[in-house]
């Protein structure tokens, strides 16, 4: 493996994942790992995580990482392909044609993580897209032993537009996408939800505007159709067969020229589609609303993060043990 010391700094790992070519070229992923995991024979912690970042974005969040190493935790995280460290020149940034685009990475990065590094209890977190493409995953890899728990932050259940414009903005992305697969649709990302968290606008937090830019990306034809593929699939149902935690705001925002302020509310997606579609994804799905919370809830001003990290503590402790497998899993 090529391993290489991350740009978080010298207690993050680098691990670049060669993942063939496709049309543009060259592909790869990244498996960031915080420095000092090691096999569990050494004596590290037998659980891990991986975590799965969502579009326009990337794995930045340090104390993220920290939590799950205090919590017993070996922490990973998965930059997909054309996104953030795995993005490169020749590339349309965050671009896939079909969602299981991504399961190759997934698959491997899940393998370093069990026979690698020797840990045998896992728990997936993904993130907005990054929380659907985890469900799908978790669905395809049922019955397989490969993870043990999913954790899902603010998971892209739906598009977050009323029922006429989600038709029509997905049957657009549908007409497009054999001809135009890269055509850029009107539907945009504002820029009030990335302002209101890097700490050279009004927030808190320091990420790389050239992975995760302020005005965004575009939003392409043929990546829209297979995120909707992908929610649709989830509506009609899953059975990830592993504990599932969904965790979504109490409420969302949408930014508009008189609407500025979106602090304490998802200003990406609206949080009642993830209520609504949560119990579609497997058998045993617990659902938790964070009051104050910003679409990346640890991203969260506080109480709301605090209160995040301690329902997720208080999950995983009963349902991802320190030893054995995860109870009703």
């Amino acid at each position: 493996m090529d391993v290489t010391v991350d740009v978080l700094g010298p207690g993050y790992e680098a691990i670049e994942l060669p993942m063939g070519t496709d049309a543009e070229g060259e592909v790869v992923a990244t498996l960031v790992r915080r420095k000092g995991t090691v096999p569990a024979a050494t004596g590290r912690s037998r659980r891990a995580v991986l975590y799965l970042h969502g579009f326009i974005d990337y794995f930045f969040q340090k104390h993220l990482a920290d939590f799950y190493v205090e919590l017993g935790f070996d922490f990973y995280a998965l930059d997909l392909r054309k996104c953030g460290r795995s993005l490169r020149p020749h590339q349309t940034p965050n671009y896939v044609e079909s969602l299981s685009d991504y399961f190759p990475e997934i698959d491997e990065a899940v393998r370093i993580v069990r026979d690698v590094d020797g840990h045998d209890t896992l728990l997936l977190n993904g993130h907005s897209t990054g929380g659907l493409i985890a469900a799908l995953w978790a669905d395809k890899a049922k019955g397989e032993g490969l993870v043990d728990a999913v954790f899902l932050n603010s998971p892209f259940l739906d598009i977050a537009e009323p029922l006429v414009m989600r038709k029509a903005g997905a049957g657009l992305a549908r007409v497009l996408r054999p001809r135009f697969p890269k055509a850029k649709l009107p539907a945009g990302v504002s820029d009030r939800y990335p302002r209101s968290i890097h700490r050279d606008h009004e927030g808190e937090w320091e990420f790389d505007l050239e992975w995760k830019p302020i005005l965004g990306f575009p939003v392409r034809a043929a990546w829209l159709a297979a995120v909707r593929r992908g929610q649709l699939r989830l509506h009609k149902g899953l059975d990830v067969d592993v504990p599932v935690l969904v965790m979504a705001s109490t409420r969302s925002v949408r930014p508009t020229r008189k609407v500025l302020d979106v602090t304490g509310a998802d200003a990406v997606l609206d949080v009642e589609h993830m209520a609504r579609w949560a119990p579609r994804i497997g058998r045993h799905v617990t659902l938790v609303r964070i009051d104050g919370g910003l679409h990346d809830l640890v991203l969260s001003a506080e109480p709301a993060r605090t209160r995040v990290f301690e329902e997720l503590t208080r999950w995983t402790n009963g349902y991802l043990p320190a030893r054995g497998r995860p109870a009703g899993g």
